[in-house]
């Protein structure tokens, strides 16, 4: 999507939280055809926080996939940049092609946002 590649750091650490948290990113990750869960595909998230801007390193961070193809990661409270409250994400990995999705949240208000991939292979 347009301007949803901006601020990614190809390769960001694995990590268990990003900043204090307190809002969470979470989705799934599918194979596109059958609908098969993807397990242990790395995601990658990042966004403009009340710690941090979107181009800081501290304010990306990435996570895996669990056997569901679900994944979940919390961080700070995503706040409005350029008017909108929204993330970025990217799906990083072998054998599919690189996705990157910037959803919006309703509300600047809301601490909670989701995600869905469909990969199509490479």
């Amino acid at each position: 999507m347009r301007g949803g590649a901006n601020n990614y750091i190809p390769g960001a650490a694995i990590v268990p939280r990003i900043g204090k948290g307190g809002f969470w990113m979470s989705g799934t990750v599918r194979r596109a055809g059958d609908g098969a869960p993807l397990a242990g595909m790395r995601v990658q998230i990042w966004a403009h926080t009340t710690e941090g801007r979107e181009d800081d390193p501290h304010s990306h961070g990435a996570t895996l996939t669990g056997p569901d193809g679900v994944f979940r990661l919390e961080m700070p409270q995503i706040v409005p940049a350029f008017g909108q409250a929204h993330g970025h994400l990217a799906f990083e990995g072998d054998g599919f092609k690189t996705v990157f999705l910037r959803p919006v949240m309703a509300s600047a208000r809301d601490t909670s946002l989701s995600a869905h991939f469909v990969l199509q292979p490479v």
